[in-house]
Order: structure tokens, then C-alpha cells, then sequence
């Protein structure tokens, strides 16, 4: 077997790797909350998001083009670039899963790509547009996901919650939630596991030497897969930090928060925009607490939160530059 070859499979591996821990990096994002307000068991709630993790993954490849030509150009593709944001990404994700931070697994493998780049070519190799477009995923996805459960919340009580009783306002939004976590682990799979479908079509036109314009099936399939047993391995840490540590939750906060995030990323995921599942879900539970009194909100666990959602960009950025120089000072 050529060593080509063999240096694919092993970067297509690592993608798959990537895929999976995203997954149960990211269960969080979509069950925190159903777990939290009791609508759902654990187990319940990671079997619904794997299953609709796998289905979202399959809704398109809008976002997977935008990783695999609008980061670095397929020109520079090469597959010790791809295998070091690989590495960069997985060990980012891997220690702030440690630490029960939820990063953005999203944003660790793009800065990681850049970091890659400019270590393989310079930062003129690096594309405005696209990492203009992930920015702007960055800043406006939690910016909604914060705004949008408090005018959502607010038409509710309005409009609904004031008539209803306490109790028949739990029990009916209980009911609601569970759409509101499948629809959330919907967009999760629709917008995360395109990221591993666009590094993975990188390293193919790596190895090909020429451009791939349309992500292949099985590229789609394996990184909807991978995703899928990802959540279907959970991920605790992080589920206790956005469900039980930011806010206490009832169903209706739940719903709220979980219907506004998904409806951002969804949005985002039509345009293309790789955003963080992990951000927007954190902003809407915040924007849920504040609705209760900025009291509510427990803003020290908020606050660490956002120190990784920081630090991701600058950390990633060096990992890759680092794995890079690494892998060709070993020969490659």
C-alpha cells in the first residue's frame, strides 16, 4: 500500500475520531436541558439525540464546502496540514471535556485549520471570506441565542403562560420540550457533523491533488455515523455544567431555550455558517435565567464558559501551527 494511501486512511480515521468525540463532547447541547427539567432520563434523552443527530447530519453539506474550500484553498491541501488541525482540534476538545467546559468543538477544528494554514503557507493562504463568515457565526450565534428565548419567553407569558396554572404550565410544556430536544439534536447533527464531512473532503483533495467540489456519499454517511455513537456515549461533565450550574430550569425554560438555539442554528446551517451548537444553546439558557432576574443566573460558571469560548481561538490557532511544524520535523 503507498504511503499516500495509508497517510489518508489515517487522516480519514482521525476525522471519524474527531466526529465521535464531537459528538459526546456536544451531547450536552441537546439534552442538558431535558435532563436538568426532569422531562426526560438520561438514557432517554441520549438515545433521541443520537438517533436525530444522524438524521440532521444527512439534511445537507452547505457548511462541510464552507470547512473544506473556504478555510485554506484545496490548492494548499496537503495531508500533514489536514492530520494537525485534526490533532490540534482533538486534543482541545479532548481537555476541556476534562475541564467540563463546553467549548466549541465547531470553532477548535476551523482555528485549528488556520493555525495549520499559516504554518504550511503563510496567512496569505488563508481565506478572508471564510473565516470572516465563521467570526461572524461566532459573535451573532450567541448573540441571538441570549435575545432570542427573551422575546420568545416574554410573547409567552404574554400570550399563554398568565391564564395557565403553574401546574398545567408544567405539564403541558413537558409535552413541548421533548419536540423542542429533538428538534435541538437535529440541528446539532445538521450543523456539527458537516465539520468532519468538510476536513474529511479536505484530505481527499490532498491526497487527489485536485479539487473536490461535492462531498461523496460515504463521506456523509461514515461522519453521520460517527456523530450519531458519539452522542450515543454521552457526555456527563459538560450536561451538568449547562443543565444543572448556569440556571435552575423548568420545562417551559427548557423548551424556550432549546427551541430559540435550534432555530439559530438551523438558520445558520442553510447559510453555510459553521457556528457552535455549544455557544448558542449556553446563551440561551443564560437568556432563559435572566428572564427570571439576573439573579438567577449563576455568572461564575457563566463566566468560565466564556473563558473557553475565548481562549479556543488563540489556543487552536497555536496547536495547529505547533502539530504542523511537529509532524514535518518527524519526517511527515
Amino acid at each position: 500500500m503507498e504511503p499516500a494511501l495509508i497517510g489518508l486512511i489515517i487522516i480519514l480515521a482521525l476525522a471519524l475520531a474527531f466526529d465521535f468525540i464531537n459528538g459526546f463532547h456536544d451531547t450536552a447541547n441537546a439534552i442538558a436541558t431535558s435532563v436538568a427539567t426532569r422531562v426526560l432520563t438520561p438514557a432517554q434523552a441520549i438515545a433521541m439525540a443520537s438517533i436525530l443527530n444522524v438524521v440532521g447530519a444527512l439534511s445537507g453539506t452547505a457548511v462541510a464546502k464552507t470547512i473544506a474550500t473556504d478555510i485554506v484553498p484545496q490548492d494548499f491541501a496537503t495531508l500533514e496540514l489536514t492530520g494537525a488541525a485534526l490533532l490540534s482540534a482533538i486534543l482541545w476538545n479532548l481537555f476541556t471535556w476534562w475541564k467540563g467546559l463546553p467549548s466549541s468543538s465547531s470553532h477548535a477544528l476551523i482555528f485549528s485549520l488556520v493555525g495549520a494554514g499559516v504554518a504550511a503557507g503563510g496567512w496569505g493562504i488563508i481565506v478572508p471570506k471564510g473565516v470572516r463568515k465563521t467570526l461572524i457565526g461566532l459573535v451573532t450565534s450567541p448573540t441571538l441565542g441570549f435575545i432570542v428565548p427573551i422575546v420568545l419567553m416574554a410573547l409567552l407569558s404574554w400570550l399563554v403562560l398568565r391564564w395557565m396554572k403553574p401546574r398545567t404550565v408544567t405539564r403541558s410544556f413537558r409535552w413541548l420540550q421533548i419536540g423542542s430536544a429533538a428538534f435541538m439534536a437535529f440541528s446539532h447533527g445538521g450543523n456539527d457533523a458537516q465539520k468532519a464531512m468538510g476536513i474529511m473532503t479536505f484530505a481527499l483533495s490532498a491526497y487527489l491533488g485536485t479539487q473536490v467540489e461535492v462531498v461523496p456519499l460515504w463521506v456523509i454517511l461514515s461522519a453521520a455515523i460517527a456523530m450519531g455513537l458519539g452522542t450515543a456515549m454521552g457526555g456527563w461533565r459538560i450536561i451538568k455544567t449547562m443543565g444543572f450550574k448556569v440556571v435552575d430550569l423548568k420545562p417551559v425554560d427548557g423548551f424556550v431555550a432549546e427551541a430559540s438555539a435550534a432555530a439559530v442554528i438551523t438558520a445558520a446551517t442553510q447559510l453555510g455558517i459553521p457556528v457552535s451548537t455549544t455557544h448558542t444553546i449556553s446563551s440561551s439558557i443564560m437568556g432563559v435565567g435572566t428572564t427570571k432576574g439576573f439573579r438567577k443566573v449563576k455568572w461564575q460558571v457563566a463566566g468560565r464558559i466564556v473563558q473557553a469560548w475565548v481562549f479556543t481561538i488563540p489556543v487552536c490557532i497555536a496547536l495547529g501551527w505547533a502539530f504542523h511544524k511537529l509532524i514535518l520535523l518527524s519526517g511527515g
